[in-house]
């Protein structure tokens, strides 16, 4: 389990070091704010959809390492997914973060944010950018914050 938690822990760090997809989006087409106030992580999601399916994402914001992680590897798994394919998988995610149980099969690299259920208060953390990008993908301009969710 120890390999598995240092993996876990390298893909964090190589995404909070090198988050993907960050910065402004400027084909954009909507666009998401969130905020989590017990700990000042912000997170702003720009997509761009075209059709039904998200054709690009991108994300910026300030934060932990947990948050800015989350974000970046959301961009790469919601990319190319229409509204409810994305509302799956931050399903999957909610589940991972709040149980730590894996499933390797429909999260992979995903996975790495396992971990974050041993800590309550960093769920907010993890999700809050997937609460921005779920509002911005149903165009909903109301700011997302950790503190109206359930997590």
């Amino acid at each position: 389990m120890q390999d598995l938690t240092d993996l876990y822990q390298s893909v964090i760090l190589d995404h909070n070091r090198r988050p993907r997809n960050r910065g402004k989006l400027p084909t954009a087409n909507r666009v998401a704010h969130g905020e989590n106030p017990s700990c000042g992580d912000q997170c702003t999601v720009y997509l761009r959809l075209d059709g039904d399916r998200i054709g690009d994402i991108s994300f910026d914001g300030s934060g932990c390492a947990i948050s800015q992680a989350s974000a970046s590897l959301m961009t790469l798994n919601l990319k190319g997914k229409t509204a409810p394919e994305a509302e799956a998988i931050y399903a999957d995610v909610h589940h991972l973060v709040t149980t730590g149980k894996v499933d390797e099969n429909n999260l992979s690299d995903l996975a790495a944010l396992a971990g974050v259920h041993q800590f309550p208060a960093r769920i907010k953390c993890a999700t809050l950018g997937w609460h921005a990008a779920l509002n911005a993908l149903k165009g909903d301009p109301i700011t997302a914050t950790t503190e109206t969710h359930k997590d």
